[in-house]
C-alpha cells in the first residue's frame, strides 16, 4: 500500500499545484522557465554524472544502440535542453488566448478562450530530455504534470527534475507543478493509468510500441498517443536524384534512433536504375540496405526485405527499399505499412507534390525535406511533448498550445431566454 499511497499523494500535490499555476500570469510562468533553464546549466556536472551511471547500467543490461543513443546526454545535449526551456518561454502565451468571438442578435457576446487541461500524466522511456521538455511545456501552458520515466534513465531524470524544481522555487511557484515518480516499480504506471483518483486529466505515452499499446488498452483517462515512426521517403519519377540521395542520407543517418528517421525508401520504377546505385554509393558501409525483388535486381548482393522489415521501426542503420510503379503504388505501400507519423516525397513536380501532400494521411507530410524535421523545435514550438498520430485534440508535434483546451465565456446585459 505504500506505493499506492505515495502515488495518490503525488496526484493530489499535482492537482493542488495546477490550480495555483492556472492563476499564475504568463510573466510568472515565463520567468520560471528561464530560471529552470539557468538551473539546468548550473547542474550540468551533476546531470552528466547521473547520466553516466545510467548509461553504464543500461549497457550492462544490453539495451539496443538506439535506446542508448536516446538515453545519452552530453554537454551539447544539456545545453539544448536549457536552450529549449528558454525558447518555450519566448513563445506566445496560449493561456487566455481568444480563439474567436461573435455576437448573437440578442446581444449576447461569446468568446472561445484557451485554458489549461489540468494535470498531464507523462509516461516515457529512455529520453531524459523529455523530463525537461514535458515539464517546460506544461508550465508554459498552465498545467501541472506527473512524470514517469523509464527505469533505465532514473538517475538522469532525478537530476534534471531537481534543477527544474529549483527554478520553480526561485520564482515562487509550487514544486508540485512538475512532479516525478521516484519509484521504478512498474505498478506505478498502472496507478497513473487509473488516473490517481481523478487527479490526472490526460495521459501521454512516449516510447516503444509495447508501452503505447499498454497505455491505450489500460488507461481509464483520455490518451494522447505517440505511435512508432514507420516513416517513408518516396523518390518520385521527377526527383532531383542528387538532392534526393542527400535528403535520404540525412533522413536515415542523422540520428537513427529518433522517431523521425526514415525506415523505408520507395523508388519510382522509372528512376530506380539511376537512383538506387546513387543511393547505394552514398550509404554503402554505413547503412544496411534491404530491398524487395526489384531493388535486389538493381543492387545485387543487398539483403532481401521481408514484410516484417517493412512493418518494423528499426531505429538502427537499416533501410528498407521498395521499387514502386508510380504514385498510386507508393500511396498504397504507405497506407499498408505506415504508422501515420511522417512521410515525404522527393520530386521536382509541383503536381506530384500536391497530390502526395493531400493524399497521405499522416500527421506530418513533407516535400523535398528530411523526415527528421518531425520535431517540435523545428516547427517553432520550442520543444515537443511527443508526436501525436491520432486524429483528435492534437496531431503532429505537441507543443504548449496543444496542451490547452477551451471554454466559452458569454457576456450579457440582462438577457433572459424566452
Amino acid at each position: 500500500m505504500t506505493r499506492e499511497t505515495d502515488m495518490l499523494a503525488l496526484g493530489r500535490t499535482a492537482k493542488t499545484a495546477s490550480a495555483q499555476l492556472r492563476l499564475a500570469g504568463g510573466e510568472s510562468r515565463n520567468a520560471a522557465l528561464h530560471a529552470m533553464a539557468s538551473e539546468i546549466r548550473k547542474a550540468e556536472r551533476a546531470i552528466l554524472e547521473a547520466n553516466a551511471r545510467d548509461m553504464t547500467a543500461a549497457a550492462n543490461k544490453g539495451l539496443s544502440p538506439a535506446m542508448l543513443d536516446r538515453l545519452k546526454l552530453d554537454i551539447a545535449r544539456i545545453a539544448a535542453i536549457a536552450d529549449g526551456l528558454d525558447a518555450i518561454a519566448q513563445l506566445p502565451d496560449p493561456v487566455g488566448a481568444v480563439e474567436k468571438t461573435w455576437t448573437r442578435p440578442n446581444g449576447l457576446h461569446f468568446s472561445q478562450v484557451r485554458v489549461p487541461i489540468g494535470v498531464i500524466g507523462m509516461i516515457y522511456e529512455s529520453r531524459p530530455n523529455v523530463t525537461a521538455d514535458a515539464g517546460g511545456l506544461c508550465v508554459k501552458s498552465g498545467n501541472a504534470c506527473v512524470l514517469r520515466g523509464g527505469s533505465e534513465s532514473v538517475g538522469s531524470n532525478k537530476a534534471i527534475h531537481a534543477a527544474l524544481q529549483a527554478g520553480l522555487r526561485a520564482q515562487g511557484l509550487p514544486e508540485g507543478c512538475i512532479t516525478l515518480v521516484q519509484t521504478t516499480d512498474r505498478a506505478a504506471v498502472g496507478d497513473m493509468l487509473r488516473g490517481l483518483n481523478g487527479t490526472i486529466d490526460i495521459i501521454i505515452p512516449r516510447g516503444g510500441k509495447g508501452l503505447v499499446t499498454r497505455v491505450q488498452e489500460d488507461a481509464r483517462v483520455p490518451v494522447l498517443a505517440h505511435l512508432e515512426g514507420l516513416n517513408h521517403s518516396y523518390i518520385h519519377a521527377e526527383a532531383n536524384i542528387d538532392q534526393a540521395v542527400n535528403i535520404i542520407e540525412n533522413a536515415k543517418l542523422r540520428r537513427t534512433g529518433v522517431c523521425g528517421s526514415t525506415e523505408t525508401v520507395l523508388v519510382d520504377a522509372t528512376i530506380a536504375p539511376e537512383a538506387l546505385p546513387a543511393l547505394f554509393k552514398k550509404l554503402n558501409g554505413r547503412c544496411e540496405l534491404r530491398g524487395d525483388a526489384q531493388a535486389q535486381k538493381l543492387l545485387p548482393g543487398i539483403r532481401a526485405a521481408t514484410r516484417a522489415d517493412f512493418a518494423t521501426e528499426h531505429l538502427a542503420p537499416i533501410l528498407n527499399i521498395a521499387v514502386v510503379d508510380g504514385m498510386t503504388a507508393a500511396l498504397t505501400h504507405i497506407s499498408k505499412y505506415g504508422s501515420g507519423h511522417t512521410d515525404a516525397i522527393l520530386t521536382e513536380s509541383p503536381d506530384a507534390a500536391e497530390m502526395f501532400l493531400n493524399s497521405v494521411d499522416s500527421a506530418i507530410v513533407l516535400h523535398n525535406a528530411s523526415t527528421q524535421y518531425a520535431d517540435g523545435g523545428e516547427f517553432g514550438f520550442g520543444a515537443e511533448i511527443g508526436i501525436a498520430t491520432g486524429r483528435l485534440h492534437a496531431r503532429g508535434p505537441v507543443g504548449a498550445q496543444h496542451l490547452t483546451t477551451y471554454k466559452y465565456q458569454v457576456r450579457g446585459t440582462g438577457q433572459v431566454r424566452p
